[in-house]
């Protein structure tokens, strides 16, 4: 429909750090935060100020823009439709530029929905709002669907004679490249028209259940009635016996609601196959690989890789928790428990701040500057209150706006390294942005370059300046923890859907034998260390990204795996100059693929080596802590 959509952390690292909601007063568009270590409250985090988007739902200027860009689509429909083959490269070229301005007035819209769902769930009028929204601008779209399926109905000797004889349409040749990816895949106008006006009432509308099904669950850890996000973040707890109650309490919530989230998904799951097999996808994930644009082969290479490494990274770094935990088996509440001699000090909100800023400084004054917008100005959700999303984002909304982030700030070291990923994320939004609005939008293998560099600059810089060997090695065994919840985790969750999605073809499944998926994966990545408990079965439940974007999560393996190999060449000093062709990846955008982005770098991620190198960083660490113990 529109081409913003928000980036997110990895929904593990996300959702086992999440949003502790609770009343917290509004303090003039700042939230106070939570308690620091004397028990008094901290310094107000910040809550973002939709209005550069629109001022509120019933904006005027809202209206009027999907009017105009309503009319503008009929017309635009009633002059070109049937057309696009006798256009010369240059009225081709100016037909782009104008459907590129229409599709910016939705994505501008669509994004403020999405902003104020997020903020707040559980509100009636917020889901009412963007359910309209949706509908409204799915309506308008239908105007312009023809003009993807018919520049796609062209042959590639047609579209190469326009580009020959036009500067200007030259401009547009990685749109119509990335467009083309999906020619062989497209349907009748009919049956394509069909399937975009049903997705408000089809997968659309699933989503939504989901998001407010979870939104509105309380879970009983204790005493304690807690959302899910609340609940969640208490496996991170320092005593055992509340990261067990906490455990205890969302089995039973999810259990209670089992039938529902299985039913979500095995709808979605046979949705997908039956689109997947009118469009002629090889296997389930082949339509993300697709959009991600990059090669079947490619994603396979990456995760053979990193399940080969599972006993060398996760199995070996979980055997010496246990051992630092004093258990002889972890349970899976155990999975982020703080190491003993890690401190539960809280980080105020302007630390944390300075402490990003000041690691992308050091690698990039542009980059910092950047990044400083997001704190002049209320770009930024940091607060903990109900109904809002958990975890993290980055929602580039349009290049004519600005990104926003949204966190859910609790204090904690990996609060930090939240929000110098989404930071990344943001400056990458901003440099990427000058491309346009069809052309900046950035794969979401290469999305996460710029997060996990910024998550690795910060911790990097953190890491060296740290002088007590104590120290340095929590922050080492906290870093292999993200690190593995970011690579491991996340492809044993594709390696779930995988198994997920293709025994769904014979049939629905049931509640049990998903729970059996599970339970095999995390078997298989997380390694004898742990013992599973039966009730760990419903934890699939929780994971947003299964139900919102099918196979999206080995993205972040992809992402950390090269960020680890690019960040290498730097450290190497092996690349001179290497801030500026860094930061001339990022303003790329989507105007070119992962090889011509990686090749100054001396980098190729079709070379099985490439992941074998990323992975090597992450059993360095282990190997460093290793011998420590």
């Amino acid at each position: 429909m529109t081409r913003a959509e928000p980036q997110s952390n990895p929904p593990q690292a996300a959702a086992d750090t999440a949003a502790a909601a609770s009343s917290l007063p509004v303090l003039h568009g700042l939230v106070a935060s939570p308690l620091d270590a004397g028990g008094e409250p901290g310094p107000p985090l910040p809550v973002w100020d939709l209005s550069d988007l629109y001022a509120s739902p019933d904006d005027p200027k809202l209206t009027a823009d999907l009017d105009r860009a309503e009319a503008e689509g009929k017309a635009f429909a009633s002059r070109l439709a049937g057309r696009l083959g006798g256009l010369s490269g240059d009225a081709l070229a100016e037909a782009i530029a104008e459907y590129e301005r229409i599709e910016e007035v939705l994505g501008r819209a669509m994004s403020f929905g999405q902003l104020i769902f997020a903020g707040d769930a559980t509100d009636p009028a917020n889901g009412r709002f963007y359910q309209t929204l949706q509908e409204r601008v799915t309506t308008i779209s239908s105007h312009l669907l023809f003009f993807t399926l018919e520049l796609n109905r062209l042959e590639d000797a047609e579209i190469e004679r326009k580009l020959a004889g036009s500067p200007a349409l030259a401009r547009w040749q990685p749109w119509l490249r990335d467009l083309r990816v999906f020619r062989p895949h497209q349907l009748s106008d009919e049956l394509e028209k069909l399937l975009h006006e049903k997705e408000v009432t089809g997968r659309s509308a699933w989503n939504r259940l989901f998001d407010e099904t979870i939104a509105n669950m309380q879970v009983k850890v204790g005493e304690e009635e807690l959302t899910v996000s609340a609940a969640l973040n208490r496996l991170s707890d320092r005593d055992r016996a509340v990261r067990a109650a906490a455990a205890e309490g969302v089995s039973a919530a999810f259990g209670s609601q089992v039938r529902l989230f299985s039913l979500v998904t095995n709808t979605l799951a046979k949705d997908k196959e039956i689109i997947d097999n009118w469009r002629r996808y090889p296997r389930p994930g082949s339509s993300r690989n697709r959009a991600n644009m990059v090669e079947d082969e490619v994603v396979d290479a990456l995760v053979t890789a990193v399940r080969d490494n599972f006993p060398r990274l996760s199995h070996r770094y979980y055997s010496m928790k246990a051992k630092w935990l004093g258990l002889p088996k972890l349970q899976h509440w155990d999975r982020n428990a703080p190491l003993p001699e890690e401190q539960d000090r809280s980080i105020a909100w302007p630390d944390a701040v300075r402490t990003v800023l000041d690691s992308y400084r050091a690698f990039s004054p542009e980059l910092a500057d950047i990044g400083g917008r997001f704190f002049d100005k209320p770009w930024i959700d940091a607060a903990l209150r109900p109904g809002k999303a958990s975890g993290a984002f980055a929602h580039p909304t349009v290049p004519s706006a600005h990104p926003y982030l949204l966190l859910n700030y609790h204090g904690k070291s990996r609060d930090v390294m939240t929000l110098a990923h989404e930071l990344g994320h943001g400056v990458h939004q901003i440099l990427a942005g000058a491309q346009g609005y069809l052309l900046s939008g950035t794969p979401l293998t290469l999305a996460e370059t710029a997060s996990v560099f910024g998550e690795m600059l910060t911790f990097r810089g953190l890491l060296d300046a740290e002088q007590d060997p104590k120290r340095r090695r929590l922050m080492l065994a906290g870093k292999v923890e993200d690190m593995l919840n970011t690579v491991v985790r996340q492809i044993a969750f594709y390696r779930f859907e995988t198994l997920l999605h293709e025994e769904r073809r014979k049939g629905e499944l049931s509640a049990e034998r998903i729970a059996e998926l599970w339970m095999q994966v995390q078997r298989e990545s997380l390694g004898p260390a742990f013992e599973f408990t039966e009730d760990y079965g419903v934890y699939w439940a929780y994971i947003p990204h299964f139900i919102h974007s099918p196979f999206y999560v080995y993205a972040y393996a992809f992402g950390d795996c090269l960020v680890n190999a690019l960040y290498g060449v730097y450290r190497d000093g092996a690349v001179p100059d290497f801030e500026r062709k860094y930061l001339d990846l990022l303003r790329a955008g989507g105007t070119l693929r992962h090889k011509e982005l990686l090749a100054p770098f001396g980098l190729d991620a079709s070379d099985p080596a490439f992941w074998q190198r990323g992975l090597d960083v992450i059993a360095g660490f282990i190997d460093e802590l290793e011998r420590d113990v």
